[in-house]
């Protein structure tokens, strides 16, 4: 059943407790939808706790009380809240755990390519989950302080690119002034979330870029980063977070793909375009999903194997 804010508002209101799941490899959107969201209804008296396949990356070290992320999942809980995923499968090893469970559940997500998997949903295509957890605060009392606000902040300035992409409405900026008058910090967001990094970081970025490949007369990039590309420079895959915008941004280039090597012949491919594809169909082609342009998927096989399929059915959908 599809829900109204006001609507879902009320339901979880009424909640005496509740578990929230975020998906796996969590990113800024996804921490700060959960986190937000848990601190909002803490202040309407529902408790919560946060269920995560990953335990959250060290760059959001920044971000203070942090340790009831990752939590094991409470059976006990009256309900389950699903943010910022667009099916079950992308809570990983609690897909099964979500759909499976007597309880009420919730999903609130900002993919068009949600499949509405609960008994209530609440999907709007907009920047970020956070810029509607803002929304969604209106009916839960608001927000109160400043570390709810900058865990808010944290997934608009994420899933925004610092407020750079396309994705960017007046209606995001008006929900990151709001958090700002209520004490986010957005210097320490974004230096933490774009500037700040470790030298393992720096170095594998370097080797990365320095071996961009391009077809379709460059208008496709792709970047490609293996396990033994991790182990060489001591990075972890978290690290990679942010990687697609550098080939994404070099003049002539339409389509940029991140191939991840994440176990034996699987690659999860982040994919960005500048408007002349549709990469939520791209990603659709292999189960994948996001937004028109940003979106994902995984592939299996060798790398250059996945290369050569990636690279084919972008053509496929890169307009002329």
């Amino acid at each position: 059943m599809t829900v109204t804010l006001a609507e879902l508002a009320e339901k979880l209101k009424a909640l005496e407790s509740a578990v929230i799941f975020c998906h796996m490899r969590p990113d800024g959107d996804a921490i700060g939808s959960a986190m937000g969201l848990k601190r909002l209804l803490a202040n309407c008296g529902v408790k919560c706790s946060v269920a995560c396949e990953s335990a959250i990356p060290r760059k959001f070290d920044f971000l203070l009380d942090t340790s009831a992320f990752s939590a094991p999942v409470d059976m006990s809980a009256e309900a389950f809240i699903a943010v910022d995923s667009s099916d079950e499968n992308r809570l990983g090893k609690y897909g099964d755990v979500f759909m499976q469970a007597k309880k009420v559940k919730f999903n609130i997500d900002h993919h068009i390519s949600n499949t509405r998997f609960a008994d209530y949903n609440f999907v709007d295509d907009v920047a970020a989950s956070c810029e509607i957890m803002v929304r969604l605060s209106e009916y839960l009392g608001g927000v109160n302080d400043a570390l709810t606000a900058n865990f808010l902040m944290t997934g608009l300035s994420s899933d925004t690119g610092n407020f750079a992409h396309k994705n960017v409405t007046a209606d995001t900026f008006r929900a990151a002034a709001y958090l700002a008058e209520r004490g986010a910090d957005i210097n320490l967001v974004q230096y933490n979330m774009f500037k700040k990094q470790s030298k393992e970081r720096a170095r594998l970025f370097g080797e990365t870029m320095s071996k961009i490949r391009y077809f379709a007369e460059g208008k496709i990039a792709m970047i490609a980063v293996t396990k033994e590309d991790l182990s060489r420079t001591c990075a972890s895959s978290d690290m990679t977070e942010g990687f697609i915008d550098f080939p994404l941004g070099i003049e002539g280039v339409e389509v940029a793909a991140c191939l991840l090597e994440t176990g034996s012949k699987k690659f999860k491919i982040s994919l960005r375009s500048k408007g002349k594809a549709n990469v939520n169909e791209i990603a659709a082609v292999y189960g994948g999903g996001g937004h028109i342009l940003a979106s994902g998927c995984m592939i299996g096989g060798e790398l250059e194997e996945v290369v050569d399929k990636l690279r084919y059915t972008i053509m496929q959908h890169l307009a002329d």
